[in-house]
Formats: structure tokens, sequence, C-alpha cells
């Protein structure tokens, strides 16, 4: 069962979602700007109290008034918000790709709250270089599975995703790119395309104006355990940021998904719930 709540944060309404028993974890979807429901894991929630925030400026949470605020820190303060509220000493936090960043962030200034980081598909930097290697793997998409006829039409469609204008736009185009997102989406495409007709985003105002995202000089002082998942398909670099992440981090670990790409949580199910559930429990072992 399912529990809808809302708070309001510095005046603007956060909406945020819980579900199972255990520890606490919070959830933070990516994009940003993507509907939180793609992200459900009711494995998960068979160990642990997820608690699946509606990002600012998507689904039912509220907006903001100036364009500029949606900034990382602006995400992490909300984040913030939402720990407060539930009045725990700590709690784990999961954050998937651009949900990795804020809960980078979120650790980083409020290490205190974090009884553990998973970070999910996500980077310790973006930048020039990180996108290139996002666009020349997206460029050879249709080469690395040319048995999918579907698979050539990725490139395009990629291209109108990030010149989509409205809201309408950019949910049509990320539903056409979402086979990007996996290993080999006609695998379980009878499986995911629910999920694909049902998929929602809203675009962020600043997503093509926010300076490069970069914790790397950073993540030496992070003092919170640290999972990391990364899928080798992953068309963001693969493995490549994850481990740089590995490296930056003390004590972190890297589970590589070997057979997913940016959704392991659906493409590998049993392995990415097990990395977590132990994660969750070596850690409440120390303890």
């Amino acid at each position: 069962m399912t529990m809808t709540h809302e708070i309001t944060v510095d005046g603007v309404r956060q909406v945020f979602h819980v579900a199972g028993t255990g520890p606490v974890c919070v959830v933070h979807s990516g994009g940003p700007g993507i509907d939180w429901r793609y992200l459900r894991l009711p494995a998960l929630e068979e160990h642990l109290t997820m608690v699946y925030l509606e990002p600012i400026g998507t689904g039912t949470s509220g907006r903001l008034d100036d364009p500029r605020d949606y900034r990382l820190d602006t995400y992490a303060r909300f984040v913030h918000g939402v720990v407060e509220h539930l009045d725990a000493p700590s709690v784990f936090l999961l954050g998937h790709s651009h949900g990795g960043f804020v809960v980078q962030r979120y650790a980083l200034d409020h290490p205190e709250r974090v009884a553990g980081a998973i970070l999910y598909s996500t980077s310790p930097v973006t930048g020039e270089e990180f996108w290139s290697d996002a666009m020349a793997n997206i460029a050879a998409f249709p080469q690395r599975l040319p048995h999918r006829p579907a698979a050539a039409e990725i490139p395009a469609a990629f291209q109108r995703a990030l010149a989509a204008q409205s809201d309408e736009a950019y949910t049509t185009s990320l539903r056409e790119i979402l086979p990007a997102y996996f290993a080999d989406y006609w695998t379980e495409e009878e499986t995911l395309e629910p999920l694909r007709e049902a998929l929602t985003a809203w675009i962020d105002p600043m997503r093509k104006e926010e300076p490069p995202f970069d914790v790397r000089a950073d993540l030496g002082s992070l003092t919170v355990p640290v999972l990391i998942v990364s899928g080798v398909y992953d068309f963001f670099g693969g493995t490549r940021w994850g481990r740089l992440a590995e490296e930056l981090i003390p004590g972190a670990r890297l589970a590589v998904l070997e057979e997913s790409g940016h959704m392991g949580h659906l493409e590998q199910p049993e392995e990415f719930v097990r990395e977590i559930v132990s994660f969750v429990s070596a850690d409440r072992a120390v303890r």
C-alpha cells in the first residue's frame, strides 16, 4: 500500500509517496523532469520504507516562480525538507541519473542525515566530455543492435528530445528514445511497453543553462557509506563515470550490472535489489 503525503518547503508544495517497511530510503528520480513512477521498486519495499519524491516541477508537486531556481542546490533543499519532515535520525538516499547528482550534493551538505547513499546510473561530473561520450554512444546505438530495425530511429529521435519546447513534445520524444536506455529494450518489449506508454515528463527550464555538475574535488571528504550501481550498456558512458566515483569516494563500492543500460532496476531487477539490500544490511550491521 502506498500513502501519498504533501508538505510545504519554502512555500512550495512537495509531494512524496511512502511504501514498504524497514529503514527509510528516500528516492530521487532522474531527468530532471521525469515522473517518479518509472522508479517504483516494489521488491525493495519488502526490505525498506521507500519514500518516492515527486521532484519540484514534476507531477503534483509545485512549480517554482523563477525558472532560474531549478538548480541542484534547490532540489537538494527540497530533499532536506522531506528528510526533516520524516524526523528520522538518518536515511538512505537513492538517486537515479540526475537524481544521483542531487544525492551527491545532499550527502556532501548533510552527511549527518545520511545513513548511506546509492548512486545509480550517475556521475560525479558532467560537461563537454560527459555529453560527447553520451552523444557518441547514441550515434552508435544502431550499430550496437543491427538486428533491431527500430534502433536506427533512435539518433534522430534523441535530437527531437533535445529540441523539445513543450512538456507534451518532451514526453513524446522520451517515449521514442526509451529503448536507448536499455541494453536491448526489445528483448522485454512486451513487459516494458506499458511503462513506455505511461512515461510522463516535464521540461526543466534550466536544462540547457545550468552549469556543468562537478563534485570531483569534494568527494574525497565524503564520509557516508556509498554504493554505486552502473550498467555496462548505459549510453552515458557505461561504467566509466561510476568507476570514477568509486575512485574518488573513500570506501565506495561499485556494483556493475553486466546486462543493463541506464535502467538496471528493470533489466536485472534481482541483481539490483540484492546489491542494495546487501549494502543496507552491511551498514546496519556496522552500526
